[in-house]
């Protein structure tokens, strides 16, 4: 060879394959295409009735288990509830959260099993919380002090939104802080493989405190530690919730450019 070549060496089908890249020259239509995908993916809340289908939903979950983990532990478990599952699933957790509505004492029968957001909350993330949750319930003009608004609207979360799968991400609980970075980061590859395929997602920590109810209507074993759900469908157009697209800060405000 006259340059050096790129080897990628990939598994599939336990048949190791070997692709050997002469051109190393970046990719422009490529490189569109995974910046528009990522850049384009938001947060979901109205979706359609449309059916997924199980090959489209294999393919997302194939593609996505190439998420890097540590010495390769793979450990990731998903859930994927869809038809009348999915159906019982949101009636009962609904009715679980209209219960706690009603009696707020019955909260303490539901408590996640690790703190996804902290006791205290620090500048600036605290004005990040504030602006993203007025941006949103401004949007669908509920205003400061309408808590039966604000309930309703909580209560979609655990409608999935509409959308008609809902996918559980779980890891093993003797497992440490390491596999819940990996299994994010393989949440991700989910979302974006979703969305190169014209479906929105939206990422829900909510249903972390009903994970009685969910991993014992999924079957999961009592070693499994629930991480997150996800709504997953076609997203609905005519719903202006949909247009609400949270900002990022500049990367001048969160990298460091070390170069002495």
């Amino acid at each position: 060879f006259s340059v050096h070549p790129t080897v990628c060496l990939v598994y599939s089908h336990s048949k190791l394959h070997m692709d050997i890249r002469l051109d190393i020259k970046m990719d422009q239509k490529l490189v569109h295409a995974v910046d528009q995908t990522i850049t384009s993916r938001h947060s979901v809340r109205a979706f359609l009735n449309t059916p997924v289908s199980t090959d489209i939903l294999k393919q997302i979950l194939t593609v996505a288990s190439r998420a890097p983990s540590g010495t390769n532990t793979q450990p990731w478990k998903v859930y994927v509830v869809t038809g009348k599952k999915r159906d019982e699933l949101v009636e009962r957790v609904c009715q679980a959260q209209m219960q706690i509505y009603a009696n707020p004492e019955l909260a303490e029968q539901y408590q996640e099993t690790f703190a996804y957001y902290p006791e205290q909350w620090l500048s600036p993330f605290i004005e990040r919380r504030r602006e993203n949750g007025w941006g949103l319930y401004g949007l669908l003009n509920i205003q400061k002090g309408e808590k039966e608004k604000m309930a309703r609207q909580q209560l979609r979360n655990f409608e999935l939104f509409d959308a008609p799968v809902g996918l559980f991400f779980t890891v093993h609980r003797s497992l440490a802080i390491g596999s819940k970075m990996d299994i994010s980061m393989m949440i991700q590859n989910v979302m974006i493989a979703a969305k190169a395929r014209g479906l929105d997602t939206c990422p829900q920590a909510a249903w972390n405190h009903f994970h009685p109810i969910v991993l014992d209507l999924v079957g999961a074993p009592e070693h499994e530690e629930l991480v997150c759900g996800m709504a997953l469908g076609y997203a609905d157009p005519e719903q202006i919730i949909n247009s609400f697209i949270t900002p990022r800060v500049p990367v001048e405000e969160f990298a460091v450019f070390i170069d002495e």
